[in-house]
């Protein structure tokens, strides 16, 4: 599936994308990643890169991992026809944030599909948080309910501060909440986004709303079924049980691709495990209204993430086009 044409800085599209040789490897650190995406819209050459995986045009292996003592190396090769063959190399260490670590941290390496010829080499921690939130942000933007206004996210770290950033450029809500377990980074994190509220515990936060964003790693649920409000739209990205058994039985299951349920651990969803993959509708068939979405106002839609190589192939070719384009990075020769 060839994606839309575009003259912005985000395009997906090959032009302008070849390097010469003589120039070397680009090397694009964390701060040139984060300059690029600012303003950038991820939101039309993710929702092309889905559509492609579930037409079955796109490669996008299980994430394969080694484990450590402490935590994982995981492992996303990707090819994206006439975008980009990419793989991403990440380690989740979720006891970092107390050491003052990033509990995500890697690189994605962008590749020439005509040659092979590696073409850049860029930080992977800010296209992860920002590629999650802006697929999240698509299921909002197809998923929610029409006039949803209370906007609540659940969680304190990068991936909260992803999603307050990408979830609100899709609807307009009226009320932004935020619920954590650390009130004070909670509260820190509230202070960047004007009007967010701090909730005093999980299900203060998630009552009343209509669109719920979970982004907790929690080994244990954060959300009740019974706290859901009718017609609610929950999302999950988190990598540990965040979601209760009742809520993912009664409510219209939605992920990037079906193996979420069939695939194991780390590359599907621990939640899913044991669920009928036929029960799972990929929001690649949404977006490319091969079926359908939401049935009706009042029932819980539920969007599981787990990350897919293709989100990570396109944010990289888009990264990589305004890199070039805007002359940062550096050159390494290879």
């Amino acid at each position: 599936m060839k994606p839309a044409e575009s003259s912005s800085a985000s395009s997906v599209v090959r032009g302008g994308g070849r390097r010469d040789p003589s120039q070397g490897l680009l090397v694009l650190s964390a701060n040139d990643v984060a300059a690029v995406l600012e303003g950038l819209d991820l939101l039309g050459p993710l929702a092309e890169a889905l559509m492609s995986y579930s037409a079955g045009a796109a490669q996008s292996p299980p994430r394969a991992a080694a484990t450590a003592d402490s935590g994982w190396l995981g492992a996303m090769p990707a090819f994206l026809p006439q975008v980009a063959l990419a793989a991403k190399v990440i380690t989740v260490f979720p006891a970092n944030p107390v050491q003052g670590l990033p509990s995500h941290q890697g690189v994605v390496a962008l590749f020439d599909d005509d040659n092979g010829r590696p073409l850049c080499v860029m930080d992977a921690r800010n296209t992860t948080a920002s590629r999650t939130a802006a697929v999240s942000a698509l299921s909002v933007r197809e998923l929610a309910r029409p006039g949803s206004r209370v906007l609540t996210v659940l969680g304190s770290g990068e991936q909260a501060r992803a999603h307050l950033r990408l979830v609100p450029t899709v609807r307009v809500f009226s009320e932004v909440r935020l619920g954590a377990r650390n009130q004070r980074r909670a509260e820190a994190l509230a202070a960047e986004h004007p009007g967010c509220l701090v909730a005093r515990s999980f299900e203060e936060a998630v009552r009343g709303a209509d669109v719920v964003v979970c982004c907790t790693d929690s080994p244990e649920p954060v959300v009740q079924l019974s706290w859901l409000s009718r017609g609610c739209h929950l999302v999950s990205v988190g990598m540990g049980r965040e979601v209760d058994e009742f809520t993912l039985r009664e409510g219209h299951l939605f992920a990037e691709w079906r193996g979420a349920a069939s695939a194991p651990p780390p590359a599907g969803a621990l939640e899913l495990q044991g669920m009928n993959p036929d029960a799972v509708t990929e929001l690649g068939e949404v977006l490319a209204h091969v079926q359908p979405g939401r049935l009706s106002s009042a029932e819980i839609t539920v969007f599981k993430s787990t990350g897919l190589g293709v989100e990570d192939a396109a944010v990289a070719r888009v990264v990589y086009d305004a890199a070039r384009g805007r002359g940062l990075g550096s050159a390494a020769p290879f």
